[in-house]
This record gives C-alpha cells, sequence and structure tokens, in this order.
C-alpha cells in the first residue's frame, strides 16, 4: 500500500502541487515568525542588558527594593575575581550610584552620578560606542565627566566645559567639586540621557567618601539563556549572605513582562498559520477523495481492506508532508539565515523598554524549525483521517457507477 500510495501522489501531479505547496506554506510562514520572535527578542535584551542594566546584578541587601548611598558592597574587586572564576561569565563591571545637582554657568540641573570602571564597563557594555561627541573617560581618574546627550542640553555644556557637582557624601559632609566634560553619550534611553553624569569610579568615590566600595556589579554572560541557573551558580560561589544576585528578568520585571505579553502574539499568529495549513490540507484531501470515488470503489472490488485503503490515503498525506517539510526547512533556513545577519529596517523606530529599535533580526534555531515541522506533519495527519474513512467506508457498487 505503501508503494501504491508513493506511486499516487506522482499521478495527479497538480493535485500534490497544490497539497504540498499548503503544507509548504504553512511550514515556512511558521518557521519565519518564531525566527522573527525568536530574533528579534534575543536582540532587543542583548540590546537592554548590553546598553545598560548588565545581564546579571550584584547589590548588597534590598539595595534594589530601597536604594541608599550606604548599601555597598565592600572588596568589590575580590567579589569580581570570584564571579569572573565561574564558567559561562564573561565579563563583569562595577557601578556607584548618587544624586545630585550639577551647574555650569548659570544652568543647572538633578543628575544622576554613575561611577564607572571604563575599561571594564567598555568591556561588558561596550561604552566608548555610545559617546557621540568628544571622548570616552581616561583608564586612570583625572577629573573627567561624560553627559548624556539630554543633559548636555540643559547646561548647554560642551566638550571642555567644567562642571560643578554638588551632593552630600557617606560621611555626612558636602560633597562637591569641578569636572571637565570630555564626551557627551547617548545609550538610547532619554531618561539617562537627561540625567546621567559619568564619572571615573575612583573619582565618585573620592567624591563620596567611599573608598573600595561600589553599590552594584553587573555581570554578561557569554549566552543569554539560563541566566537564572548561572546567577544560581554564581551566588553559591560568592557564598555571602548579605549579597543578592539577580538575572534582568527579576530587576526588569516591568519589561520582562511586557516581553512575555508580547510574546503571545506570536503564538496566536502561529495558530492561525496551523488553521490554514489544516483547512486547506483537508480541503484538497477532500477533493482528492472525491474525484478518485470511483478508483477506490475498484479497489475494493478487487478485495482491498477498508484499512487498507484507510492506510494509502494516510500514507500519501505522510509523504507529501514529509516533502514539504523537507524543501520548507532548506527555505526557512535561507530566509531566517538572510535576515539574521541583514535584518528588517523599520519605517518607523521604536521605543521598547527605553531602547530605541529601528532594526529586528531573525534568528535560525532549532525551535524555528522543531515546531513548524511537527505542527505541520501532526496537523496534516489529523485532518487527513476523515477523508481517509470516507474512503475507507465506500461501496464498491456504488462507486463504479460513478464517473
Amino acid at each position: 500500500m505503501f508503494k501504491i500510495a508513493f506511486r499516487n501522489i506522482f499521478r495527479q501531479k497538480r493535485r500534490t502541487i497544490l497539497t504540498m505547496l499548503t503544507m509548504f506554506g504553512g511550514f515556512v510562514l511558521s518557521a519565519i515568525s518564531i525566527g522573527y520572535a525568536d530574533g528579534s527578542y534575543s536582540y532587543i535584551i542583548d540590546l537592554f542588558t548590553h546598553n545598560r542594566l548588565g545581564q546579571i546584578q550584584v547589590h548588597e541587601g534590598n539595595y534594589l527594593d530601597r536604594p541608599s548611598l550606604y548599601k555597598t558592597i565592600d572588596n568589590y574587586q575580590s567579589v569580581g575575581d570570584t564571579i569572573n572564576d565561574v564558567e559561562r561569565v564573561e565579563s563583569w563591571a562595577p557601578r556607584l550610584f548618587s544624586a545630585g545637582l550639577a551647574s555650569l554657568g548659570d544652568q543647572t540641573a538633578g543628575v544622576k552620578v554613575i561611577g564607572i570602571d571604563p575599561e571594564r564597563e567598555d568591556a561588558a557594555t561596550n561604552f566608548s560606542t555610545k559617546v557621540i561627541e568628544g571622548r570616552y573617560l581616561s583608564d586612570q581618574p583625572n577629573h573627567e565627566v561624560m553627559l548624556g546627550k539630554g543633559l548636555a542640553k540643559l547646561l548647554n555644556a560642551e566638550v571642555g566645559d567644567s562642571t560643578i557637582i554638588l551632593s552630600q557624601a557617606a560621611d555626612g559632609s558636602m560633597a562637591n567639586d569641578f569636572y571637565q566634560v570630555v564626551g557627551i553619550t547617548d545609550r538610547g534611553d532619554e531618561i539617562e540621557n537627561r540625567t546621567a553624569y559619568f564619572l571615573h569610579l575612583q573619582d565618585a568615590q573620592d567624591l563620596f567618601v567611599l573608598p573600595g566600595q561600589v553599590h552594584e556589579i553587573i555581570v554578561m554572560a557569554d549566552n543569554i539563556h539560563h541566566l537564572d541557573r548561572l546567577a544560581n551558580t554564581i551566588a553559591e560561589t560568592l557564598r555571602n549572605n548579605s549579597l543578592q544576585v539577580k538575572p534582568w528578568m527579576e530587576f526588569a520585571k516591568t519589561f520582562y513582562q511586557a516581553m512575555r505579553a508580547d510574546l503571545q502574539g506570536m503564538w496566536i499568529m502561529l495558530f492561525v498559520i496551523i488553521l490554514i495549513v489544516a483547512i486547506g490540507v483537508l480541503n484538497t484531501v477532500l477533493m482528492s477523495i472525491l474525484e478518485r470515488t470511483r478508483e477506490y470503489g475498484v479497489l475494493r472490488a478487487m478485495g482491498t481492506r477498508p484499512f487498507e485503503i484507510f492506510r494509502m490515503v494516510i500514507y500519501e498525506v505522510t509523504i507529501m508532508a514529509i516533502i514539504g517539510i523537507l524543501i520548507g526547512t532548506v527555505v526557512g533556513i535561507a530566509f531566517n539565515y538572510y535576515f539574521s545577519l541583514h535584518g528588517i529596517a523599520l519605517s518607523t523606530s521604536f521605543d521598547w523598554g527605553g531602547m530605541q529599535v529601528s532594526h529586528l533580526y531573525t534568528a535560525v534555531t532549532p525551535r524555528s524549525m522543531y515546531l513548524p515541522a511537527t505542527t505541520v506533519f501532526f496537523t496534516s495527519l489529523l485532518v487527513s483521517v476523515f477523508p481517509a474513512l470516507k474512503a475507507a467506508r465506500i461501496a464498491p457498487a456504488e462507486a463504479m457507477r460513478m464517473h
């Protein structure tokens, strides 16, 4: 029956091509949809975490819930070195935060002071590439500052100007000093651009009287997947109950939940595609049964059992589904690979979690292949059961009278 079924699919080439085109189209659309979702979300997550927050963050106690100048990580260099030895950790960078009032001439603005280690920060977040005017901070502390482009506009600041920062130090004294503007930055977040005041970490520690202390350590992994597991491994390695180690899904919950909600749209789209495939396959197979009623009647009259007729129809659909999926796999991989390199340019960029996104990318992932293959194959088999039963129940004498 398998041999007969194989021959049957080539007897009516037009009908076979139409059926396989339905399966092929459904597979390719599903593969591109899933690849688009996987690639776009991976790209946005990578952009979001690499530009600003980091993939994993380490803080003292409940700093995330109630930030305070006094909740610091002591001996951060030792903590960072321990983290760096954990497998799958790519880089780490310390940060120090505080608020203050910056002024230049007659202009004054509230700022968020961010102390960074220039070398480590650049290795983790490629920060030097976000400098749009001037240059990046020197490796050594030299009373230099980089301003967000929005803040530079508020202060009417240009590269080379001297700004004054006024705040309160950890010892209760007045924290104030002069810093020369060496660069203006743009990390894609409008709020940060209006408030960011970047100092060398040691300059910030001296300003706020926090020697050898930081508020945050960000960690970058070599893969954005399984960050939960990596965060747990880092926490176990540190063996310090006072330190909290959290992946971005926890310290950026709003962003994560928005992405999860948007991801549901992909599954709805996939369901619609599969529904179209199911209806298309059901229609073509059912029409095939009606057209071949006399043929089935002859087979029955020759002594072919109903179950064998049923098997033959199922075999035909299976063969067509496999051919459609194999061709679809080649085309789906080609499409996803091309757009993973070149991306899809958007007519208008949009803001997501404070990041401006102008391109979206697909990804060649196992999921973008096995999910469409599984759904198209089993959907095709499922909808072919009814036509196969109809063919198996044909009465020989009645069928042979039909033309």
